[in-house]
């Protein structure tokens, strides 16, 4: 039985879990560290615009970042850096399969160097759920933002079920050199799905 006191403590909670709950989400490098998270789209450039974002905000941090790609990746050195974003501070890895991205990134990760792994697998993006496991338990344990991008509908499914937040890239609207990106998310284990993320973005056409 709450006593009078212990109602009052009890409604103070609440106001105060309603109060958290109103609080918006924020997207930002906060959001992914430490997670394992895809970003999808069926256009290519909206996920790797909304990366980009990431990775400018992670040097902006102090925070190492690498990027590893397919050659068939719309990745373009020269727009990445008209966003500000320091190509002498970006190692680019070029790989030959999905799997082989892994590798790489486990190495990354096991370093505890990396404040940022983005791994760019285009539509070829399945991994072998033993590799998901370690890549996964990797950026947990080193508190590595680890970043899938992916070239797929919102309907189809996430590379698998350790991912631990999956966003569904768009861009919505062009207006000259300013485009707008949004991002819907269809799965946060942390939040819960259904908020999104809108931007106003500004660079050269390889990214909008």
């Amino acid at each position: 039985m709450l006593t009078q006191g212990s109602t009052a403590i009890a409604a103070a909670d609440i106001r105060q879990g309603l109060k958290r709950a109103e609080t918006p989400i924020v997207w930002g490098l906060d959001t992914f560290i430490g997670r394992f998270s895809e970003i999808s789209g069926n256009e290519a450039t909206a996920a790797l615009t909304l990366a980009v974002g990431l990775i400018g905000e992670a040097q902006q941090r102090g925070e190492p970042v690498a990027w590893m790609t397919q050659r068939q990746s719309s990745f373009y050195p020269p727009d990445v850096a008209a966003t500000g974003v320091d190509l002498g501070a970006l190692p680019v890895i070029w790989t030959a399969s999905p799997l082989d991205a892994a590798r790489a990134a486990d190495l990354l990760l096991r370093s505890g160097a990396f404040g940022l792994v983005v791994m760019d697998l285009g539509k070829r993006h399945e991994l072998p759920l033993a590799a998901q496991n370690r890549l996964a338990a990797l950026a947990k344990k080193h508190d590595t933002a680890l970043l899938c991008l992916t070239s797929k509908e919102a309907h189809q499914p996430s590379i698998g079920s350790l991912v631990s937040l999956r966003a569904q890239a768009a861009r919505t609207d062009r207006s000259q050199q300013h485009f707008r990106c949004e991002a819907h998310i269809i799965k946060d284990k942390r939040l819960g799905p259904g908020w999104s993320h809108r931007g106003l973005y500004h660079g050269p056409n390889g990214l909008c």
